[in-house]
């Protein structure tokens, strides 16, 4: 895929979030997405078309992640209120609430059947739930890291998981076995490639690594965007051809796989006017011009950060969030 052909041409506009949105994800098909974030609410999108579907409201704090089932069908969501919540898509009725965490609960990501939810935690650890039970309790613990757990990943037979502490974690359910990869920065975020050989780590030294998932060999290094205090998705194209990744000034990168060189970067999220106007100030004059420097300086820090990125399973396609409220499109 060349560069001209990479999504970065902004197609739709999603907005309805009131506050930041702390993650975007497509559905398995990619006909829809879903978002969440700081209002507490989950949001089902048709983003080809612009158009907002659905609002799921039930969380006592702000959402950090969801994910749905392949066939649609069930979504899991979490956050500050350190509970995994399983909803019926349709009805949006919450089906079960999954108690455990000790504190906020950071990511969510169901097995290939849908039967089990994964959850992980400020409280170091990550919690696997039976969505066909009745009982709220864990059906496994996995508490091995001595720091946050923000991201995880799941295939067949493993659970692999990003640490604060600086380590990425594969736990291999069918033989109890735990390996432990470490990269000696702080993980905010995994991603596996679509062939499931490669696992893309981003750091908080504005850096993604990418491993071997077998041995934990590094292969490369991605750098040129910003990631130093934030948790930011990560993510290859449906092809593997390129990785992509957000950064704290509102960018968003795309780096060749093979010889990590920055194919394109776009100013993805940037809205200093919209952020002025969530604080409840109207600039109408001069008297009010240090205002704005100041909350544009801010807005330059903190209000442009892109807090996730997915891309389409089949087309040149990408989603985007941001602190700004917004869920953006983009097409090439």
């Amino acid at each position: 895929m060349s560069s001209g052909k990479l999504p970065t041409t902004e197609a739709n506009v999603l907005n309805g979030h009131e506050g930041a949105v702390l993650a975007a994800r497509f559905n398995s098909d990619g006909n829809y997405c879903l978002s969440c974030g700081k209002d507490r609410t989950i949001r089902l999108w048709n983003p080809h078309r612009g158009i907002h579907i659905k609002t799921y409201k039930s969380h006592g704090r702000e959402v950090r992640d969801v994910h749905v089932t392949p066939d649609n069908s069930k979504l899991s969501s979490c956050g500050g209120d350190r509970q995994v919540f399983y909803w019926d898509v349709a009805t949006g009725r919450v089906i079960r609430k999954f108690r455990g965490h000790d504190s906020e609960v950071n990511a969510v990501k169901f097995n290939e059947y849908a039967s089990v939810v994964v959850s992980a935690g400020y409280d170091r650890s990550l919690r696997a739930w039976d969505c066909r039970s009745h009982s709220t309790e864990p059906i496994q613990i996995m508490d091995t890291f001595s720091d946050s757990v923000m991201s995880l990943c799941l295939t067949k037979t493993e659970i692999i998981a990003g640490s604060v502490d600086g380590t990425v974690r594969t736990f291999d359910i069918r033989i109890g076995r735990e390996i432990s990869d470490d990269l000696g920065q702080p993980v905010n975020c995994i991603s596996l490639s679509n062939d499931g050989n490669c696992v893309l780590v981003s750091c908080l030294d504005s850096t993604l690594r990418l491993m071997d998932r077998s041995t934990g060999e590094l292969l490369q290094e991605y750098k040129g965007h910003t990631c130093k205090s934030f948790k930011m998705d990560c993510c290859l194209t449906n092809t593997d051809a390129h990785v992509t990744g957000g950064s704290e000034d509102g960018s968003v990168f795309f780096w060749d796989l093979v010889d990590a060189s920055v194919v394109s970067s776009f100013r993805a999220h940037s809205s200093v006017h919209t952020y002025v106007e969530g604080l409840g100030i109207k600039i109408i004059g001069r008297g009010l011009a240090s205002i704005r420097n100041k909350l544009q300086f801010y807005s330059e820090l903190f209000y442009n950060l892109v807090t996730s990125v997915s891309y389409h399973p089949k087309d040149n396609c990408m989603i985007t969030a941001s602190v700004d409220g917004t869920i953006r499109v983009w097409k090439s």
